[in-house]
């Protein structure tokens, strides 16, 4: 079981690379096993074209490292956070990608546009606040984590699996590692639409509830009608 979630870690890790989300050794992704409480993670500073399977670090939900000759990525305590705050996620994405990592820069929320971004993100990709100097101090990226998740106490991250910690990048997750990559180059692609969009159209209000509702719902809840079904 911890073999075949390694493979999966790895795999989300390698779909970064592919679709162009980092670069050298930036960004991470992780998977957790919820029935054994152990988190596998891209190693620290290792090239993605060399990494393997083995390589993944294994750690528990506090942080003890259990499996793994490598140190694991300087982001272990942030997905660590999510997974014990967030029950229902089972990966994590961290990535520097242009077109999110700047909105996230620019402390700004990326707005519901159009029906691209409402198909994945119920309502805009939220930001998280500055930390404080004490919190960026001691504990930065464990508070990181904390920052992300009171960014999200009156949201639902299965409805919005993204985030912008400000100054910083994205951060994506979805039920598995593969799915948090995915929800990171959906995440990139809606942040890239929408900074064109505030170019041509910089009043832009984006689209209205009733059509947010109907394309999110479209993919999601018990009513979905899109794809095949089971």
């Amino acid at each position: 079981m911890l073999d075949t979630l390694k493979s999966q870690v790895l795999e989300a890790n390698l779909e970064l690379v592919r679709r162009g989300l980092v670069l050298y050794t930036f960004g991470n992704a992780s998977g957790i096993d919820r029935e054994q409480g152990l988190v596998a993670i891209k190693p620290s500073g290792v090239p993605y074209e060399k990494l393997t399977a083995d390589d993944m670090v294994v750690s528990d939900l506090s942080g003890k490292i259990v499996g793994g000759t490598l140190k694991p990525s300087s982001d272990l305590d942030t997905h660590l956070e999510l997974y014990r705050e967030f029950p229902g996620i089972g990966g994590v994405v961290h990535t520097h990608s242009e077109f999110a990592t700047a909105w996230a820069q620019a402390g700004r929320e990326i707005p519901a546009y159009g029906t691209t971004h409402a198909d994945y993100f119920y309502g805009p990709v939220p930001v998280t606040e500055e930390l404080s100097s004490e919190e960026i101090g001691d504990g930065y990226v464990l508070n990181t984590g904390k920052a992300i998740v009171r960014r999200f106490r009156s949201l639902d991250p299965a409805a919005v699996p993204g985030v912008l910690v400000v100054g910083h990048a994205p951060f994506a997750w979805g039920k598995d590692a593969m799915q948090a990559a995915y929800h990171a180059v959906v995440l990139e692609s809606v942040a890239r639409m929408a900074f064109y969009t505030t170019m041509l159209n910089p009043d832009c209000a984006g689209i209205s509830q009733a059509l947010l509702d109907r394309h999110h719902f479209r993919k999601h809840g018990a009513k979905a009608t899109y794809g095949q079904g089971s």
